[in-house]
């Protein structure tokens, strides 16, 4: 059965196909579709996003989607940047201008700088909507390491860590990410249900 999994991110559609490898599922990601609609991103949750993603996708093609939002919430800013994690540092962002300006706001205050990814993943057929959530709490660091991840990966390290995101082997990083707690909740409902 097929799911289309409404996102452009390599790294995030990486990381879900691994999560549904041993399903009867074929994730399929926007990348493999033509004629994809523009999708605008403009709710003020998580789970809002990801309800727009997957609503916009299911409506132009009529098959399951999975969709998700997902971010980094830092306490010393008011859990932001949250919702806008992707383009923090302006429309045109990057992982490595993002990193930068998460880091100079940080440097306002005092270490230890605790954080959490927050994941929300949500499924849509014509019958169904689901979501769940997932999270992993850590620290931001100054100095990013490890060049096995993407987005904020570089500079968090999990509670109970010493590596960060990024320095994990995908495997290790799919047993404890918050996309992955997320997806996998996923995937235990889509498979009780679906």
């Amino acid at each position: 059965m097929k799911i289309i999994f409404a996102s452009g991110n390599k790294g995030k559609v990486k990381e879900v196909k691994n999560i549904f490898k041993d399903t009867k599922y074929e994730i399929v990601s926007l990348h493999d579709l033509e004629d994809v609609p523009e999708i605008i991103e403009d709710a003020d949750t998580f789970e809002g996003n990801a309800k727009i993603k997957a609503q916009v996708i299911f409506n132009k093609y009529k098959t399951p989607v999975i969709a998700d939002d997902s971010g980094i919430a830092v306490e010393q800013l008011n859990w932001a940047p949250g919702v806008i994690s992707a383009r923090y540092s302006g429309e045109n962002a990057t992982d490595k201008s993002n990193n930068e300006k998460l880091i100079l706001e940080l440097k306002k205050f005092p270490q230890p700088h605790f954080g959490k990814f927050v994941c929300c993943a949500v499924y849509l057929d014509e019958q169904n909507y689901f979501c769940e959530f997932g999270e992993v709490p850590g620290n931001i660091i100054y100095e990013p390491r490890g060049n096995n991840g993407f987005g904020y990966d570089p500079i968090f390290i999990p509670t109970g860590f010493e590596i960060t995101l990024g320095e994990f082997p995908l495997d290790e990083k799919n047993k404890i990410s918050h996309r992955s707690r997320a997806f996998n909740k996923l995937k235990e409902h889509i498979l009780k249900v679906i």
